[in-house]
């Protein structure tokens, strides 16, 4: 086929991917069009591109899935191509179809190849076709599947035919939960992937998930870039991926490696891709499913390889050989991602969209980061609430354990909660460290790894955060006061002594600061005696030790200190804080009061004023970050009043419901 020019290309995405697919294009001197809607319109992506437009206001389906408004955007700004990262309408084959009717070169595989192995069924169709193997599994209709259930072994698993991300998915483990568990997921599978078509598999227990990095161009060469690992997971989300897998054997690595290609070969793909197992107790393996775009975890596999998949992926739409054979790629060292997420493990990883107040990346060797921000933004419930990936690459898999776990220790995201303490604890635990992990590693070491970031936690001294924050406190008043070397002065003479009361994470201090001026404090933290002194601009010396300094306000004024890797929120009481209402007092039990858990939705309220209710029933549903999170009553009660409706747009201080 002939080589086509690329001079233009619009990146229908945003965040991290959109960014990281514009730095490619201006190493490769490709000019870069931005799309967004108005809340993104400050956002990194829009500034590192070349043009911008707006996709108007709305929901996402109003802008980023709005397959004419961006198809118009590429038509007005003559782009040559559409590189449409992962997610939204990348596997959305009725986009690739609008690309071609309007002569616009879509960077990915065609619709019919897309449209086939986007439907689950139809991949495990040709995987069997082919003699892959594939989990036992049964399709048909609702009705069909429910009417045959007794031939199935229990647990199964229920699958959104046209899904992915754990969206549609329900495990069931006796017959007589099944029929409610398809309508449930047939129903989810609808709204968010517009086809309710659902099937199921035998549930294995405890798999490991290997996947494989497929680059194929149009003159039929197709080749592998190894497996990643990605067993670690919660949701059935990918929240660590890495690669070599730890688990494979020689022999096993090539025949999953060659499974991949053979499918590939079998369907004529073009463009990258990622072909996906499940791998048992036994080594056994089994084709899952095929992602037809660039994957979120693609960064693990370009540091072990040298390779720009992107670079790669343009350089087929163009109609161009491929730059690479199999003979030629090769892998060194060992590759690991953490995927960095807004959302509060402790609470069920639920998304926790709130304002970033700072940002700071690490800087050492071995360490990627593809980020969406690159300073104070809000994490919108709007969207997904991965911040950015972290990668780090060393020679061996220890070494790249150890390199991820200074990158998260020096790794400053502060916003109301992030995973980071989560993951911190997980390249911590032996069991991880030894590899002894599989997709249930998260739900099996729940306890531990909670327990884990307590400990954490409780083995730092407050005493030091109280004296850090206080520091930061009245340097900030130095800094707007440049002339005034000492506090004491504007205080006065007659102010013998200075004593306050500061908050650590909800514990009280009392301290007494004993000398202080715009390079040093010493104080008495609760009689424990504490120095400070400046050493850089970031850069402290705490009682002999030096450690960084990373102080924000938070929305609610508070301030969050970063030390030791984790992140504490500090007030003093002597300050007032604006945002709180201290006349407030709850009238009825904190069980009895219904709050949302995050920015979001209502979707449903199922329930009227003067129901009465029992333990376990759901009161609404509020949807947020492609999350439905059920609002559950804790006791059995009346329902007194709703504040709400359904369609209203609510916080996490939002009252939804209150009983009695």
């Amino acid at each position: 086929m002939p080589s086509k020019k690329i001079n233009k290309i619009l990146v229908a995405n945003r965040g991290e991917i959109a960014v990281r697919i514009m730095r490619t294009l201006k190493k490769l001197g490709i000019s870069s069009v931005a799309v967004c809607a108005d809340d993104d319109r400050m956002s990194l992506h829009c500034r590192m591109a070349d043009e911008v437009r707006s996709l108007g206001n709305g929901t996402v389906k109003d802008t980023y899935l709005d397959i004419q408004k961006i198809i118009d955007v590429a038509l007005d700004t003559g782009v040559d191509a559409i590189h449409p990262g992962y997610g939204f309408l990348s596997e959305n084959p009725e986009f690739v179809e609008a690309c071609v009717a309007n002569n616009i070169i879509f960077i990915g595989p065609d619709a019919d190849v897309m449209r086939l192995m986007g439907n689950k069924k139809e991949a495990r169709r040709i995987a069997v076709e082919n003699g892959i193997p594939v989990v036992l599994g049964m399709t048909g209709t609702i009705e069909e599947i429910a009417a045959a259930a007794t031939d199935m072994p229990y647990p199964v698993l229920i699958k959104a035919a046209a899904g992915g991300g754990g969206k549609g998915m329900h495990i069931v483990v006796n017959e007589d939960e099944l029929l409610h568990a398809l309508l449930q997921a047939s129903r989810e599978a609808e709204k968010y992937f517009a086809n309710g078509e659902v099937y199921v598999e035998k549930y294995l227990e405890n798999p490991r998930h290997i996947e494989v990095q497929i680059l194929a161009d149009n003159f039929g060469n197709v080749i592998h870039l190894f497996e990643r690992e990605c067993s670690v997971q919660r949701r059935y989300q990918k929240i660590i991926e890495e690669s070599p897998s730890p688990s494979l054997s020689e022999q096993l690595r090539h025949e999953l490696c060659d499974t991949a290609v053979r499918l590939c070969k079998s369907i004529g793909y073009t463009n990258a891709g990622t072909v996906e197992f499940l791998v048992d107790n036994d080594m056994n393996f089994y084709f899952l499913e095929m992602n037809t775009r660039i994957q979120v975890e693609h960064p693990v596999t370009e540091q072990r390889t040298g390779i720009d998949i992107v670079e790669e992926q343009i350089r087929i739409a163009r109609g161009k050989v491929m730059g690479y054979t199999q003979e030629s790629v090769t892998a060194k060292g060992h590759a690991m991602e953490c995927r960095i997420y807004a959302e509060d493990p402790q609470n069920g990883f639920l998304p926790a969209p709130s304002k970033l107040t700072l940002y700071h990346e690490p800087r050492q060797r071995g360490v990627r980061i593809d980020s969406g921000i690159d300073g104070q933004c809000v994490i919108s419930e709007c969207y997904d609430p991965m911040i950015s990936k972290l990668v780090c690459h060393g020679k061996t898999r220890a070494d790249a354990i150890e390199i991820m776990r200074n990158a998260l220790g020096n790794y400053i995201v502060q916003t109301d909660k992030s995973n980071i303490p989560y993951l911190q604890c997980v390249i911590e635990e032996k069991d991880f460290i030894n590899n002894r992990i599989n997709t249930s590693y998260c739900k099996k070491h729940h306890d531990v790894l909670m327990n884990a970031m307590q400990n954490k936690r409780d083995a730092v001294r407050k005493h030091d955060v109280a004296a850090l924050f206080l520091f930061h406190n009245f340097n900030r008043y130095f800094l707007e006061n440049k002339d005034i070397d000492n506090v004491w002065e504007e205080i006065g003479y007659w102010r013998f002594r200075m004593n306050l009361i500061v908050e650590v994470d909800g514990c009280r201090f009392n301290v007494e600061i004993k000398k202080l001026n715009r390079n040093m404090l010493r104080c008495s933290v609760d009689d424990v005696c504490c120095e400070v002194y400046l050493a850089a601009a970031d850069k402290v010396i705490v009682n002999g030790r030096t450690e960084s300094l990373f102080v924000s306000e938070t929305p609610s004024h508070d301030y969050c200190v970063h030390f030791k890797g984790l992140d504490f929120i500090c007030r003093r009481d002597d300050q007032l804080n604006e945002s709180k209402d201290y006349s407030r007092q709850d009238k009825l039990p904190d069980n009895m009061c219904f709050y949302s858990p995050m920015p979001g939705k209502v979707m449903k309220i199922n329930v009227k004023e003067g129901d009465t209710v029992t333990n376990g029933t759901v009161l609404c549903v509020v949807e947020a970050m492609k999350m439905e999170n059920n609002i559950v009553a804790a006791t059995d009660a009346k329902v007194n009043r709703i504040y709400v409706c359904e369609g209203d747009k609510v916080d996490a201080k939002t009252l939804l419901i209150d009983l009695i």
